[in-house]
């Protein structure tokens, strides 16, 4: 399971600020800190069974690897972005359930799919800036990104930070998050980047979800 919180920055003056402030420098682990450029594709049926099955499929360029992933059963409330989640490590950025196969998740997307053709409806472009803080309760990552969400109806920028949970209790996690948002102005963000992507598609008139993706 994915739990994270999720911020809209202001402007890239405040975004720099974060990332070179000392606001957790007592927690932060050492040598966390890198810059990692990110570049995935979000794929479908032409007839959207997957996000109409609340289900979001990637493939993502992390640097040097390819990291396919699967999302489903979010909720988005208040920045907290809670998600089922299951990634596995690829060869080819060509579409292909079968990494998941031997999951309950990857038996229903290959049931949704069957005989039909998996295409790219959205791509994501984003510069991450990330290091791992330690608060001896739990252990988070923080994630500054910028960049862009595109699709064949256009592209909008991305400017926003992430705080994920690896270990310990959300509690924390929004306590965190709440000193970030104060300290920052930081604005809640419900949306995620695939659904920035969907919602380009819907007002461009490409396609109508069945219902609000959550992935």
């Amino acid at each position: 399971m994915e739990i994270e919180l999720k911020y809209r920055i202001p402007d890239m003056q405040t975004a720099v600020r974060i990332w070179n402030d000392e606001l957790f420098s007592e927690f932060e682990e050492a040598d966390s800190r890198m810059e990692i450029p990110l570049a995935a594709k979000y794929y479908d049926t032409e007839d959207c069974d997957l996000m109409n099955n609340r289900i979001s499929y990637r493939i993502r360029r992390e640097g040097e690897r390819l990291i396919a992933t699967l999302k489903w059963k979010g909720t988005n409330e208040d920045a907290l972005h809670v998600r089922e989640e299951l990634t596995m490590p690829v060869k080819s950025e060509e579409p292909d359930p079968k990494p998941f196969k031997d999951s309950e998740i990857g038996e229903e997307v290959a049931r949704l799919v069957e005989g039909k053709e998996l295409h790219c409806i959205l791509n994501t472009t984003i510069l991450r800036k990330m290091f791992r803080i330690d608060t001896g309760e739990g252990i988070f990552e923080v994630s500054v990104d910028s960049g862009t969400v595109s699709t064949s109806c256009g592209s909008e920028d991305i400017l926003e930070v992430e705080i994920e949970l690896f270990s310990g209790e959300t509690d924390e996690l929004l306590a965190i998050g709440r000193k970030m948002q104060e300290t920052y102005g930081l604005i809640p963000e419900n949306t995620s980047k695939y659904s920035k992507g969907i919602r380009q598609l819907e007002e461009g008139g490409i396609l109508k979800a069945d219902e609000e993706p959550q992935a």
